[in-house]
């Protein structure tokens, strides 16, 4: 059974989806850009009756109750509180970690500075960030691949995106995989007030190229061979960040949202992950 839960912390209040006993090992789920935590639906199910707590939150700027209005409020060192303080007002001290996309960012910083609290991680699509912006300076491709991240940056992005009904986002993740109605979801989603021009602070906020400590917890990395925002050479070098058990899939054929691409494969190696690290 999936339960709907407000958790408040401070003046924000985040939607979250549950499922598992309370006492179990907890595993949190971050989504990332244009998703929401329905993007973990078969993941809840799936591993809370492997005998895991699964907590899958909307994130800050998705959530209703958490869209503060100023774009600094979005820097990511706040976002990797908010993930810590959830943990907290779970009283999971120690957790299991699985981030995609900007929840995989902050996934990454979350784990590099706070590894004690990290009892595995796992990150879907997006890499360590040090390879990616090594990647960036040296593959002239991943450049071209990251263009939306200066594009979101540009004063009219919002405006152009809301006249257009956020059409243009719901075909870019059929493009790269997500079902069509899953793609509509997050569409409406995004559509409501307020909904867009705080997702979209994430990006303004945030430093791209950010050099991190190398981690030190147990790692799984997935990333799709048909990404088209992530090359080969970022993915790759994920692996020399990364000091303890690595696991790496390129799975074949995969976009950039594997998960809702294929959720039966990303439950299954995110089990045996856990079940490794447990």
């Amino acid at each position: 059974m999936i339960e709907t839960r407000t958790i408040r912390l401070g003046a924000l209040d985040f939607t979250v989806n549950c499922s598992g006993a309370d006492l179990a090992p907890t595993v949190l789920l971050l989504h990332g850009f244009p998703e929401t935590r329905h993007m973990w639906r078969h993941q809840l199910e799936t591993l809370a009756a492997a005998g895991y707590r699964v907590v899958a939150p909307d994130q800050r700027g998705y959530a209703a109750g958490a869209r503060p209005p100023r774009e600094q409020d979005y820097a990511t060192d706040l976002i990797v509180a908010d993930a810590l303080a959830m943990m907290d007002a779970l009283g999971a001290q120690r957790f299991h970690l699985v981030g995609h996309d900007w929840g995989g960012q902050i996934a990454w910083l979350l784990a590099a500075a706070y590894p004690m609290r990290v009892q595995s991680l796992a990150v879907l699509s997006r890499p360590h960030p040090t390879a990616f912006a090594r990647a960036m300076r040296e593959d002239p491709a991943q450049a071209e691949r990251s263009r939306h991240h200066r594009a979101f940056r540009e004063p009219d992005t919002i405006q152009r995106l809301r006249d257009a009904e956020l059409h243009p986002l719901r075909e870019v993740m059929e493009q790269q995989g997500v079902p069509r109605a899953d793609a509509e979801i997050y569409r409406r989603a995004l559509s409501a007030e307020g909904a867009l021009e705080a997702t979209i602070n994430w990006y303004r906020a945030s430093t791209l190229a950010t050099e991190i400590a190398a981690i030190t917890v147990p790692t799984l990395y997935v990333w799709g061979t048909e990404d088209a925002t992530v090359g080969r050479m970022a993915a790759e070098l994920t692996a020399h960040y990364v000091r303890a058990s690595y696991r790496f899939i390129a799975l074949a054929g995969a976009g950039h949202f594997v998960v809702d691409q294929f959720p039966a494969q990303i439950s299954n190696l995110l089990l045996a992950h856990l079940h490794a690290h447990s």
